[in-house]
């Protein structure tokens, strides 16, 4: 259908339902291995070459409208506004030990700290991640006030788009 729940990890490293509006063939989410495995990752961190994302589902991701069900994991307390991605078990288990150990510290959000941060590859995209998880740690609501300030500016001024 047009809306579909994907496993995601969450809190505490519980596997949750993440909502969102189809933007690929159906089924797509079963072959993320092989996508990752033939085409790697792009400098943004998303896979190279994805063929499996639709036309309209291009411009649903660039104007993030396949992302509005998520309001439904923010309403029932899955995710926060400003976080990390809630990522899929294959991706996350991209992502360095350490990192890993600190994203399951706090909620996934809605809105990622890359796009206050405007990372230019995978490894910077890391790095904003783990400041921002660190800053979070320390002061939560200060923190998620400055980053969704930046979010707002980048957005809106200079343009920030998903890659």
């Amino acid at each position: 259908g047009p809306v579909f729940k994907m496993k995601r990890i969450g809190y505490e490293g519980k596997i949750i339902n993440v909502y969102k509006f189809r933007t690929m063939y159906p089924y797509s989410e079963y072959c993320q291995e092989l996508i990752y495995n033939e085409n790697k990752l792009s400098d943004s961190g998303k896979f190279n070459n994805d063929y499996r994302v639709t036309n309209w589902g291009r411009v649903f991701r660039k104007f993030w409208i396949d992302e509005i069900p998520m309001i439904i994991n923010f309403l029932i307390g899955e995710l926060s506004i400003i976080g990390v991605r809630p990522l899929s078990k294959e991706y996350f288990s991209k992502y360095p030990e350490g990192l890993q150990k600190l994203r399951i510290q706090i909620k996934p959000g809605l809105i990622p700290p890359y796009y206050a941060d405007l990372p230019n590859n995978f490894d910077e995209i890391l790095s904003s991640e783990e400041r921002y998880i660190i800053q979070k740690l320390k002061n939560p609501l200060k923190t998620d006030i400055k980053y969704f300030c930046k979010v707002f500016y980048n957005i809106i001024f200079k343009g920030a788009r998903s890659h």
